[in-house]
């Protein structure tokens, strides 16, 4: 720790760590907060310490209770745990800053009797005044004047009806920290005023509360976006005041993750950007193991030469300090690639449960499949798992097979060659041939290529793309042969001989 770092900042390492999550219910979960939320974890995890999952619920017009269980059901989907706060209980509990006014009223008490806050009673008019009559600059803000009234001044103010708000007394000298992330930074002497921690009528604010919460439940490392990085200044004046009142005994570490930008330009990844969208992404078929792999490459590395690992080698690798403090883009095909290595790492049987939600859903089986339909699946889903980089695909590659009536997509039939019929005309006559119970995708093979290849002298993608197009209905499809084998000889020859009708 460098030399200038306040001396009380925390040395915990091992199972002393304890780290936390902390966000408001606004809105729909996002991918920047499971970053932030997987990276708590994930630290907490590798030393053996605690993740405190605690609530920022003061905002009554923007909090709801729907979008606090979209945060349990994003972290129970993620299989994140939590060791302390919300729906496990603790000994801080409350966990919801809602329920624990009476406590920030004491935590105020205690920096009152310390000395480390006072009333303030200017209006945002008078700062401005006084700002414009000094030749200071607007954009500067509160003038610390309240700083030194007298107990007449504060009497005059109440006699007028004022309720005052309560400042911290920032110190008048620089405030400088270790970022585990990006080393020494220092907020110079001056650079911000006293600011208001309790609003005139004793409504407590943010960067009031969120300090304290952490102090009071005993965080010793702070893990959250750069974006929050200007607030540490304040946070750091506050905690030395918390210190000093008692309030707890140490500063906490802060680590600043990069900000995740979009796929062009400099820009933050806004909430509004589908790719944003957490339940969006479960929607189009991304895997717990797949998304969370890719958030983990938002800003961090397990090797130069790897990208593909799983939550125990993540947990085991990780360090906040390897963390890389330049922006990190979100690219859609390469997560999709890395949640394709990991479909492709299931078990079968894992597999082929995981896609019957999204087969479900598009009204190609049951709920719950059928005898019939079950059968079929286990049987077809090893087809695509070697090519699916999106568990919401399987519909489209798998539908044919549970259904008598096939429609054609327009691209597919843009790509027949203009022999098509003649190629489904031999096909049908091979296949024939074909005792039902040898219908198997060996001898489907030997068929075909005895008929087309060798037969008609045909290059193997003008041979079996219009076989393709003819059974699916789709220009790409499992394995033709082994689709021709769960088809069954009736239903190829009816859908071969259909094409040709149609």
């Amino acid at each position: 720790m460098s030399a200038s770092a306040d001396p009380r900042t925390t040395t915990a390492t091992g199972a002393d760590v304890r780290v936390r999550f902390c966000p408001s219910p606004t809105g729909l979960p996002h991918v920047g907060l499971i970053r932030t939320v997987l990276f708590n974890w994930a630290y907490a995890r590798h030393h053996g310490g605690k993740l405190v999952f605690r609530i920022e619920d003061t905002d009554a017009a923007r909090d709801s209770e729907e979008s606090y269980q979209q945060l349990l059901e994003a972290l129970r989907w993620l299989n994140i745990d939590w060791d302390e706060g919300v729906e496990v209980g603790g000994p801080h509990a409350p966990y919801r800053q809602s329920q624990r006014h009476e406590i920030y009223r004491e935590v105020l008490q205690k920096l009152v009797d310390a000395g480390a806050v006072y009333e303030s009673y200017s209006t945002a008019e008078e700062i401005d005044a006084r700002n414009e009559a000094n030749g200071r600059a607007k954009q500067l803000g509160y003038d610390n004047f309240d700083r030194d009234l007298t107990e007449e001044q504060r009497v005059a103010y109440r006699a007028e009806g004022r309720q005052p708000a309560w400042r911290l007394r920032v110190p008048d000298e620089d405030l400088t920290y270790v970022d585990l992330i990006r080393g020494e930074v220092t907020f110079p002497a001056g650079s911000f005023p006293d600011f208001v921690l309790v609003r005139a009528g004793g409504v407590p604010l943010y960067p009031f509360v969120n300090p304290v919460d952490d102090a009071l439940m005993g965080i010793t490392h702070v893990i959250r976006g750069e974006d929050l990085m200007p607030s540490t200044a304040r946070q750091l004046a506050l905690y030395r005041a918390l210190v000093e009142a008692g309030v707890t005994s140490f500063i906490p570490r802060f680590a600043h993750m990069p900000l995740v930008l979009g796929d062009t330009g400099n820009k933050k990844l806004s909430k509004r950007d589908p790719k944003a969208d957490l339940f969006l992404q479960r929607e189009r078929g991304f895997i717990p193991e797949g998304l969370l792999n890719y958030l983990a490459l938002l800003g961090w590395s397990i090797a130069p030469d790897r990208d593909v690992f799983s939550l125990e080698e993540l947990t085991a690798a990780f360090d906040i300090r390897d963390v890389n403090p330049n922006p990190a883009r979100f690219d859609q095909k390469k997560a999709e690639a890395i949640n394709g290595d990991h479909i492709r790492m299931l078990p079968p049987e894992v597999f082929a449960e995981r896609i019957v939600p999204y087969l479900q859903g598009a009204g190609v089986v049951d709920a719950p499949p059928t005898g019939e339909q079950a059968r079929l699946l286990r049987a077809a889903a090893p087809l695509i798992q070697e090519r699916l980089p999106l568990l919401g695909d399987a519909p489209g590659l798998l539908g044919f097979l549970f259904t008598d009536s096939v429609s054609y997509e327009d691209d597919a039939i843009a790509s027949l060659p203009a022999n098509a019929d003649e190629v489904i005309v031999a096909s049908v006559a091979a296949l024939e041939e074909l005792p039902a119970p040898e219908f198997t995708a060996a001898a489907i093979q030997e068929a075909l290529v005895s008929a087309l290849i060798d037969g008609l002298g045909l290059k193997p993608r003008i041979a079996y793309g219009p076989l393709r197009v003819a059974v699916s209905g789709r220009r790409i499809s499992p394995p033709l042969f082994e689709s021709l084998e769960l088809l069954g000889k009736d239903a190829t020859l009816r859908r071969l001989t259909g094409f040709v009708n149609r």
